[in-house]
């Protein structure tokens, strides 16, 4: 009798986490049945990235080294977050900034989930087939802002290309959620690009009127295909043009990574696009590779080299910029919405 071939196994694309949102796990369906997939392993956390080829991980300057956290406050913002089941992307990617953001109660929280459906080289942000939205989470994050007593609240996303609005719904929700819960706290969002959908989706984020959009345009336009080859470079700056015509009032914001293989005349082109959009505020920071499988650090971008990004940037018309070397998209973001609200009253002072 012919022996039977044996099939290889598939994995079917079917992904669920566990109640509390915050495991490092999510079954992964194949024929054989269910299985595991644990997020704290790269490979599993990347699939996209697994057959790639290991870039060297270059030792950190001491410019960029910090601490780990320890602090009173900073526990206390880990147990609110997972008292009520949320995901951070200050976590997820892995920022370096985590201690002493939270060490002072300031969590940049990340809805939509903690799975993402692009597969950005940078990025250290799982990939794969994400779960349904969860209705309840717009106010989970709400009651977490009042608990916390934010008076600025950063909220982000993973991309969600699998939804029709990508995720634009459940932002307005969020930031409504918040407004009812904390009608002082400031509100700045860092939303994906919406590549996928109408433009009627940024009409609805924009309605919900946060105080800040943000959108960050990550890179210069030349690495767009090896740093975000999801992503188009054009799109994502029309995208933040596009919030100021629907509102001029809205501050916008954008930043880029440095040291990805850039050099300081096309960072200078990236601000003169997103100064003809008329963004507000620009963010510059350094790279940071998560792991070997990840985009390779070109180099380490030196302080006195953010310094002069830095005036070069407020000589083109910025009201705000930050740029050192651990600049993240919200890092200090309360302290700097509140001098990027100044700036602005100056300038319309002088005009």
């Amino acid at each position: 009798m012919q022996a039977r071939r044996k099939m290889p196994q598939k994995q079917m694309a079917w992904f669920s986490r566990d109640i509390c949102g915050q495991t490092a796990y999510i079954m992964v369906q194949t024929e054989k049945g269910p299985a595991m997939r644990d997020l704290k392993i790269p490979d599993q956390r990347h699939p996209e990235k697994a057959h790639r080829a290991d870039n060297a991980q270059p030792k950190k300057p001491d410019w960029i080294r910090v601490k780990a956290p320890t602090s009173a406050g900073y526990k206390e913002t880990h147990r609110i977050m997972r008292e009520h089941k949320l995901v951070t992307v200050c976590e997820e990617a892995g920022c370096p900034n985590a201690g002493e953001c939270w060490s002072q109660g300031h969590a940049t929280m990340m809805i939509m989930g903690e799975i993402c459906t692009r597969g950005c080289t940078f990025c250290n942000v799982a990939t794969g087939r994400p779960d349904a939205l969860d209705v309840f989470e717009p106010g989970r994050v709400a009651d977490a802002v009042q608990k916390l007593g934010l008076k600025h609240v950063v909220i982000t996303s993973v991309d969600r290309d699998d939804l029709e609005d990508g995720g634009a719904e459940h932002f307005a929700q969020t930031i409504r959620a918040i407004r009812h819960r904390a009608p002082e706290t400031t509100i700045e969002i860092l939303t994906p690009d919406f590549l996928k959908c109408s433009d009627a989706v940024l009409e609805t984020v924009v309605a919900a009127k946060p105080d800040v959009f943000n959108h960050n345009l990550e890179t210069v336009p030349g690495l767009y295909p090896t740093v975000r080859p999801g992503a188009r470079y054009f799109h994502s700056l029309r995208l933040l043009q596009r919030v100021k015509e629907l509102d001029p009032t809205m501050f916008t914001k954008s930043g880029i990574m440095v040291g990805l293989g850039e050099d300081r005349q096309s960072v200078h082109q990236v601000m003169d696009d997103m100064r003809a959009a008329d963004i507000d505020f620009l963010t510059i920071g350094q790279y940071l590779q998560p792991t070997p499988k990840h985009h390779a650090v070109d180099r380490f971008v030196t302080p006195d080299e953010f310094k002069a990004y830095e005036k070069t940037a407020y000589g083109k018309g910025f009201l705000m910029v930050s740029a050192t070397p651990l600049t993240r998209s919200s890092y200090h973001a309360g302290d700097d919405f509140a001098r990027l609200r100044d700036n602005r009253l100056q300038k319309l002072g002088r005009a």
